[in-house]
This record gives structure tokens, sequence and C-alpha cells, in this order.
């Protein structure tokens, strides 16, 4: 995989603005640079899950290094931002609390072919989220940062998506299947990733790991920046990887579902993190 274009070093550090900053994206922020800077574990995952494909894993393994320089790229930006903040610091604690089983030989979505439908999933959230980060953030910085890291995300999903097409020649699955893997791996996003992400980048020293509770503060937080037009991507997207024709009157349909949906989910997040 190539492509990425853009370097730490090269990204606008003399135009940086701490009177641009919006303080509610902040904690997302750290959060996002957390599970970003982890990536080399999913590698390792998916290395094993794809052990008789040596291209495969050499795209996995330069996907996990983009990631991790997302995640770097946030976590200094955070510290600008937040001088009280030490990235290094944040994600070992991240680290020594998440965990991901990364010595399994078979992928828990049951088929090779499962598992890229969940990477692209997961791709699809990730470009849609940058994207309205990006969109919301007035700091030049941070702007420049989120909109490269969206734009290596969409690539990421289409190259996943690529590999998606060729492995359901060797794994067929029915595009019911394919929707279930989609619509498992979306309420994955209810799971522990995120919510520790965000207690162990904000929780002071001391706190007391709630995984409701965090799950409720980083959603109040993320939700927020989301518009119409990401979550239509996002419909749109996940269609494709369930093998559902895009554009459509069904996917619209799902579209201002999804967008409602969204709505009703920040506005109690908020409630629960008050």
């Amino acid at each position: 995989m190539s492509g990425q274009n853009w370097t730490i070093e090269g990204l606008p550090w003399d135009r940086f603005d701490p009177a641009k900053i919006d303080p509610s994206i902040v904690p997302v922020i750290k959060a996002a640079a957390m599970v970003e800077h982890n990536s080399r574990d999913y590698a390792r995952y998916l290395s094993n899950i794809f052990a008789d494909d040596p291209c495969f894993q050499a795209l996995a393994r330069d996907w996990a290094e983009e990631e991790v320089q997302h995640g770097e790229a946030l976590g200094r930006w955070a510290e600008r931002a937040d001088p009280s903040f030490d990235f290094e610091k944040a994600s070992a604690r991240y680290k020594a609390g998440y965990r991901i089983s990364v010595d399994a030989q078979n992928s828990i979505r049951g088929s090779r072919a499962g598992e890229l439908i969940a990477r692209c999933i997961v791709e699809t959230g990730t470009s849609s989220y940058y994207s309205a980060l990006g969109d919301a953030a007035e700091e030049p910085v941070l702007k420049a940062i989120c909109r490269a890291i969206a734009a290596d995300e969409f690539r990421h999903y289409k190259m996943f998506y690529n590999c998606l097409t060729a492995y359901l020649g060797r794994e067929s699955l029915n595009r019911l299947q394919r929707l279930k893997i989609g619509l498992a791996r979306i309420g994955e996003s209810e799971d522990d990733e995120l919510a520790y992400a965000y207690y162990a980048a904000n929780a002071p020293e001391g706190a007391v790991y709630d995984h409701k509770a965090y799950s409720a503060k980083y959603a109040a937080h993320a939700y927020r920046f989301y518009r119409r037009q990401h979550v239509a991507r996002v419909v749109a997207m996940v269609f494709k990887a369930c093998g559902l024709r895009p554009s459509t009157v069904w996917q619209g349909m799902v579209s201002r579902a999804a967008w409602q949906v969204l709505k009703i989910r920040n506005r109690r997040a908020i409630r629960q993190a008050a």
C-alpha cells in the first residue's frame, strides 16, 4: 500500500493557534490518539489470520505504521493544546488496560472475507469521523491533521475493500451474511476500545474506570461533530462493503434514519455524561 504523502514534521506547526481551539474537541483528540497509536496489535492479529498471504501481511504492516503516525500526530497536537497532557504516559496507561487477542489463528468473524468486511466498517467509521472533526475544527494544525488522516482512512477502506473482493472469490458470503457481519462490527463501537481510550487519555490518576460512564463521556463529545453529509457517506460505504447497491431509495431511507438515531444517541449521551 502506498499513497501517504504527508509527515508529522511537514504539518503546519508554525500556524498553531491556541485561540482557535474548541475545548470540547480536545478530549476526543486525545482518545483518538490512543486508539490510532495501538494499531500494531491489530496488524499482528491480521498477520496471524492471513498467515499464508504474505502480500496482505505486508499491506497490514504498512497500514499499521500509517495508523501509528496518525496517533503520534494527534498526540503531539494534544500536548500543545493541553500542556498538562503526556501522550506517552497516556498511551502506556491505555495499553496496560486495553488489549486485543493478537495470537488468534482464526478470524473472530468466521472467515477471512468476514474479517475484511469488518475492517471496511472500521475504516468507514474513522474516515467519516476525521472528516467531521476536520470540518468542525477551526485551529489550523488540527484541521490539517484531520483532513490528512481522513484521506488516509478513505484509502485504507479502498485497500481493504479490494482485498475483500479477492477473498469473496474463495469464501463466498451472501448479502445477508455480509450485512450481519457489518452490523455486528458497528455494534462493537460500544465496546471498551473507545471508552477506555477516553478514560486513559482524560481521567485523573486514581479514577476508577466505569465503562458506561466513559462511553457516555466519549459519545457526548464525539457525536456532536457529525453532520448529515458525514452520516450519508457512512451509509454508502457500509452498503458497498455489505454487497448492497448504493445510490438507491433504501440507502436514502437508511441515511435519514441513521441521522435521526445519531442525534438521539448524542442527546442521551449528553444526559448520561452530565
